[in-house]
């Protein structure tokens, strides 16, 4: 099932998620769904508040579906650590047309639990970094524009604020 994607302005997007206690069929479909969403939106990552579940779980996968091997599921991530950085153009399935350079760790390393509820410790560089720290952040309840000067992110809200008067938002 493809799900609706939730636009910046939810409250769901702005709140800190519930941790995922229960690893079961439920949860699978759910996995399953937020891929096939993700994939739709040609996405790299998604997280469960981005369709309106306040659920600590996200799902990435940096090859946009072209390496089955590189499907990530984390359920209750906690990154562990984070070096250096690296400003790149960053963008997100709940603010979609939006763009900016955002300054991300260049390394990340992260805890979570996979689909079984097992726990998992990966590291990551560059892109997938990048999406640990993005998803992960989904989950506590910020999106990349909080990483943005306040200037930049007022000019966002802005043109969004805009957007939703004229009902295109």
């Amino acid at each position: 099932m493809i799900y609706p994607i939730v636009k910046y302005g939810q409250e769901v997007l702005e709140n800190p998620t519930e941790p995922i206690t229960d690893f079961n069929a439920e949860l699978e479909k759910l996995v399953a769904d937020m891929f096939e969403t993700m994939y739709a939106a040609n996405g790299v990552g998604l997280a469960a508040p981005q369709i309106g579940i306040s659920k600590r779980i996200c799902v990435i996968d940096i090859t946009s579906g072209q390496d089955p091997g590189a499907k990530l599921v984390l359920a209750n991530p906690v990154i562990l650590s984070a070096e250096e950085e690296q400003v790149q153009d960053e963008g997100c399935l709940s603010l979609p047309d939006f763009r900016a350079k955002t300054p991300r760790p260049l390394r990340a390393t992260i805890r979570a639990q996979d689909l079984k509820g097992q726990e998992i410790t990966l590291s990551g560089e560059g892109l997938l970094a990048r999406a640990f720290c993005h998803e992960t952040d989904h989950l506590d309840g910020k999106l990349f524009i909080h990483h943005l000067t306040r200037l930049k992110r007022e000019s966002i809200k802005r043109k969004i604020r805009k957007m939703a008067k004229a009902g295109e938002w």
